[in-house]
């Protein structure tokens, strides 16, 4: 591992109240500044200030969104708009208070997080944090749709996604931290569905919360509420969530991930096996030292 600055908090809390996509219940959330090595966790205060943390072990169910559960059972869900706009940001620790069980969808990007953080800025810490490397490419396919990630040069994102529907088609979008703000060009990007599919996803308990006014719609004819702010907004949608989930393993490797149709549990399953691979690299690294002495 090699060393990449000083870890960093937020400057002052910031609060945000919305319904939850799935649960459709109202939530209110606190970020937090926290100290060095505490890592971002998620505190349930309506069950008694249960932690739950922020890590790929943690993870324990990716239908339509990411969900987090703690030792004791409390859970939160939708985490990854959230946790896009504090890594975007630098945040490395923070305590993030939910008074119930599914993160606000806001208007359905990251945009409302990020403008928070962005207010109130960020401090160093004490603590230096390290980059984690990745040293062979590694793949999680499933039928035609994968995540691979590759070393690389700079930390980038690609994504790609292939849609039945005019409106949304074939579509790729990739971003680097060296091409321009994340704030700018990822963050604003909203969560979409397609028409025909809202009824059956709410008979099965999901999208409760889901609106006109927090997800863009679709049908055969087009969108049912224009405008877009990007003309591929659903694929940058689809990197916003990716780098969401990523960023549970904290500090990424300098590498480029591509996706192509996947889903959150293709990058979970794609986090999981980066954390091992970066743990054996560690392993492999210091081994390798203790030979060369």
């Amino acid at each position: 591992m090699a060393a990449l600055g000083m870890q960093h908090t937020l400057a002052t809390p910031v609060t945000c109240q919305g319904i939850g996509l799935h649960l459709g219940q109202t939530t209110q959330v606190t970020i937090k500044p926290a100290a060095v090595n505490s890592d971002r966790t998620f505190v349930r205060t309506d069950l008694g200030s249960t932690a739950i943390p922020a890590a790929v072990a943690a993870v324990n169910q990716t239908q339509l969104s990411t969900q987090l559960g703690g030792s004791d059972g409390a859970q939160v869900r939708t985490v990854e708009h959230i946790l896009a706009a504090l890594w975007a940001a630098g945040v490395d620790n923070a305590c993030i208070e939910i008074d119930g069980p599914e993160v606000p969808l806001m208007d359905g990007s990251a945009a409302d997080w990020s403008t928070q953080i962005q207010a109130v800025g960020t401090v160093e810490q004490t603590a230096p944090k390290t980059l984690p490397e990745l040293s062979e490419p590694i793949v999680v396919r499933e039928g035609d749709a994968y995540v691979l990630a590759v070393p690389a040069s700079q930390l980038r994102f690609s994504y790609g996604i292939d849609f039945p529907v005019a409106a949304i088609g074939n579509q790729w979008h990739s971003w680097s931290p060296n091409d321009g703000d994340f704030f700018e060009l990822v963050a604003p990007a909203r969560t979409f569905a397609m028409a025909h599919q809202i009824e059956g996803l709410r008979s099965q308990g999901l999208i409760k919360g889901g609106s006109l006014e927090n997800a863009l719609v679709c049908d055969q004819q087009g969108w049912l509420n224009p405008p877009l702010r990007f003309p591929n907004e659903p694929a940058r949608h689809k990197l916003l969530d990716l780098v969401g989930d990523l960023s549970l393993l904290g500090v990424l490797p300098t590498m480029h991930v591509t996706a192509y149709r996947a889903s959150h549990n293709l990058h979970v399953q794609l986090a999981r096996q980066l954390a091992t691979a970066c743990v054996a690299d560690v392993l492999a690294s210091k081994t390798h030292s203790r030979l060369s002495l």
